[in-house]
């Protein structure tokens, strides 16, 4: 994972972009209207990450594994509820 700190731009950018060898996040996208000499102009401010397409399967599998202990919980959860509702 390459942190490439907080980013400015004219183009407003995607929230993920994938290329051959990357997955590129952007968060906090900021849009900014800015005054100068010569006029105004739209930029946009982000934080922007850069995961290897590895890097950032493992996250998603990460991600996956703690969902599905949390809906596991959750249907735990339910059966008690529907257990003491009914008797």
């Amino acid at each position: 994972m390459i942190d490439h700190g907080i980013v400015k731009s004219t183009v407003k950018p995607e929230e993920k972009v994938v290329d051959d060898y990357s997955v590129w996040l952007a968060t906090d996208i900021k849009e900014n209207t800015i005054s100068d000499d010569d006029g105004e102009r739209t930029e946009f401010e982000y934080h922007l990450i850069q995961y290897t397409k590895d890097e950032y399967i493992k996250l998603i599998d990460e991600k996956n594994v703690t969902l599905e202990e949390q809906l596991t919980g959750t249907q735990l959860a339910l059966c008690d509820v529907y257990e003491m509702i009914g008797g």
